[in-house]
């Protein structure tokens, strides 16, 4: 028996793939648990649309990563953080205020956790920071830190 998965199920198959199972294993395991439905012309055709709905809204989401990819290598986002002189700052800059700093001045919505620090930003000056942007598309963002 054809059945089409609804959820992923060790072993046999990912959500949303079609495959083939006996037919016991289907009507007393995979159905009534509702991992699957039956294969028939209408379920089919209703997977078929959700796969190219998945990949179209895929495109999208890509084609804007990479324009923020783009736009990002054009900016330069100023953070201000409390220093103790000498260039030395007290604690390090985070990713959340370089996300709040990125939106304030540029209005580019970024979740902290896509941004990566290698170091922890302890003095003033201009550094690099990688933005991870989502199917394997990163940014540099030139950053400068400011004593305030």
């Amino acid at each position: 028996m054809k059945v089409i998965l609804t959820q992923d199920v060790r072993g046999k198959g990912k959500r949303g793939q079609m495959i083939e199972v006996s037919d016991g294993y289907a009507r007393n395991f995979l159905l009534p648990r509702k991992l699957a439905q039956e294969a028939t012309a209408d379920n089919i055709n209703t997977m078929r649309m959700n796969d190219k709905a998945a990949q179209e809204r895929e495109a999208k989401e890509r084609a804007e990563a990479l324009e923020i990819s783009r736009r990002l290598k054009e900016l330069t986002v100023t953070v201000t953080a409390k220093g103790g002189g000498a260039g030395r700052l007290f604690g390090s800059v985070t990713n959340t205020e370089i996300a709040e700093a990125l939106e304030q001045q540029t209005g580019i919505r970024l979740d902290k956790r896509r941004i990566v620090i290698d170091e922890p930003i302890k003095s003033v000056g201009a550094y690099t920071v990688r933005c991870r942007l989502g199917y394997e598309i990163t940014g540099d963002l030139k950053l400068t830190v400011q004593e305030a």
